[in-house]
């Protein structure tokens, strides 16, 4: 009986030291609580298995859990970009997304990760404000400056001005990521469930804080360097806005439509 009982004593504490594991390693997210801890070790099980996904440039990619203030800026070649950046930084990156894209189906994930709306409305502009605040407080944001996924794919497609301007205005660094391998296949959710061997590589951080460069100079000097990185042609169609300076509550020009007003004099 004794023996017996010794038994059921030494599985209860094997048991419960399991749990005290498995809950310190949950709870060793950006959040520190254990619905993020189950997003955040599945979904570099997802990337790893499904995507067999590759990091490069792990040495550029800050090891702290808040890093910030740091501006996260990708091309979008696929839907699955945001999980597989988001898997490969052991940071929270709260993402920019467009009012367009704002799916009611994908609202309970929207609120949960805390995703920023930004547009030509009023509501995008508070967005935009939303970012700045963040940056200020010491977030890190992620944005994807084309503005909507490449199509055709493997064309850079036109940086946003607004991009420039939250770079310019909050003075964070960003940490160019470029995205490639995923999916390119439409519809773009199919990415999700599509193996692939993706890459996701982190260039050197740029700090633009001290340039002389406008927002949409910035918006262009990283759009070329992306064309350099990739290797990829210019796309000069398409792109979404995003809101620009709050009070005027308006969409940004595309950073190549500055370009061309100041061209002809407007």
């Amino acid at each position: 009986m004794l023996m017996t009982a010794l038994g059921w004593v030494a599985m209860v504490l094997a048991g419960l030291t399991a749990l005290a594991l498995v809950s310190r390693r949950l709870l060793d997210n950006p959040r520190d609580d254990v619905e993020t801890g189950l997003f955040w070790h599945l979904s570099r099980l997802y990337g790893a298995w499904v995507h067999r996904l590759r990091i490069d440039g792990k040495e550029h990619i800050p090891s702290a859990r808040h890093p910030g203030p740091l501006i996260v800026v990708a091309n979008h070649a696929s839907g699955v970009d945001p999980v597989l950046v988001q898997a490969a930084c052991p940071f929270e990156i709260r993402w920019l997304m467009s009012q367009e894209m704002r799916h009611p189906a994908g609202e309970w994930f929207w609120q949960w990760g805390r995703v920023i709306f930004v547009g030509g409305d009023r509501a995008g502009a508070a967005g935009t404000r939303e970012a700045l605040r963040y940056l200020r407080d010491g977030g890190v944001l992620g944005i994807f400056p084309e503005g909507g996924i490449e199509r055709p794919p493997r064309q850079i497609r036109p940086f946003l001005a607004g991009v420039g301007y939250i770079v310019k205005k909050s003075g964070a660094p960003v940490l160019p990521i470029v995205v490639t391998g995923v999916p390119e296949i439409d519809p773009v959710w199919h990415a999700l469930v599509t193996r692939s061997e993706s890459v996701v590589a982190a260039k050197t951080p740029i700090d633009y804080a001290n340039t002389s460069l406008d927002a949409a100079a910035i918006s262009q000097d990283l759009r070329r360097k992306f064309m350099a990185w990739t290797g990829w042609p210019a796309n000069d169609e398409g792109g979404a806005p995003l809101a620009e300076d709050p009070p005027a509550a308006m969409p940004f020009p595309r950073a190549d439509h500055l370009g061309q007003r100041r061209r002809a004099g407007a």
